[in-house]
């Protein structure tokens, strides 16, 4: 950018007349949907309008730049299937997402009324959002509500947090089981925040055993050997845009978190 042909500071004033000239750069190329087989995910569910997804851990919901691993809905490609064109064009079909690292179910549009349907649906919040976690320690209160914003972390640009103007985020949770040294919960999400779970349970100062970007104890994950923050998206209910009638799936655990799962007990009752 120039004013009169001459590059200034970003603090530059600028008065009426001066000539300025912007050369904009080049747009960054469209991320392209590569149809690649998506070893382990489970179709739950498949009808005209939605295909319901238990989506493994290790798999991004679509391409992004920088994102070279496989995707649901790269996945869904291969497999043949035919999902809604609303959204941009790497988004299409999809309503809601999961973090790479987590695993669970996700519903995805085969039609252009579904898609619409279930935007509006988790945009008023009706839809019913599930999940298991552990965490370390044991929450007080057992059952609680944590409403804290979420925003962009001040230091790391690949972290979320707790920030004073983030954006309003609301995390119901409720004890299920307690163990030794963590607590197993079942989490309903009033919003869908970026790693909203994860970052309300280390606020919390009960990380995701496992989760290691957000404090979680290194030696726990290496005992349990968890890879990932042990979350799980379990069950997932809304209101089917076909017929309108409510409509509920469920997940179990996929087999490297009921391991954790089954060692943590087995080291809390022998």
């Amino acid at each position: 950018m120039t004013v009169d042909g001459s590059v200034v500071g970003k603090s530059e004033r600028v008065h009426g007349g001066a000539w300025l000239e912007v050369e904009m750069p080049q747009p960054p190329a469209p991320v392209q949907v590569v149809a690649e087989p998506v070893e382990g995910m489970e179709i739950v569910h498949d009808d005209d309008d939605v295909v319901v997804i238990a989506k493994p851990v290790g798999v991004a919901a679509h391409p992004s730049p920088g994102w070279t691993g496989p995707t649901v809905i790269g996945g869904l490609a291969a497999a043949g299937y035919r999902i809604s064109t609303s959204g941009a064009a790497e988004r299409q079909g999809i309503v809601h997402r999961l973090d790479v690292g987590t695993s669970g179910l996700m519903v995805v549009a085969k039609s252009e009324y579904a898609y619409t349907s279930l935007k509006r649906q988790f945009k008023e919040r009706t839809v019913d959002k599930r999940y298991h976690t552990l965490v370390q320690g044991h929450p007080d209160p057992t059952s609680g509500t944590i409403d804290a914003p979420i925003g962009r972390h001040p230091q790391h640009d690949y972290k979320w947090a707790v920030t004073a103007d983030g954006k309003p985020s609301v995390t119901h949770y409720d004890l299920i089981e307690a163990f030794r040294a963590a607590s197993l919960l079942d989490v309903k999400l009033e919003t869908g925040r970026t790693h909203q779970i994860r970052v309300h349970m280390a606020a919390h100062r009960h990380p995701c055993v496992g989760d290691l970007t957000y404090g979680a104890d290194p030696t726990l994950a290496k005992r349990l050997r968890l890879t990932r923050q042990w979350l799980h998206a379990v069950r997932l209910g809304f209101e089917h845009p076909g017929d309108g009638q409510w409509v509920e799936f469920e997940s179990d655990y996929p087999a490297d978190l009921q391991k954790a799962l089954d060692q943590v007990r087995e080291e809390t009752y022998g």
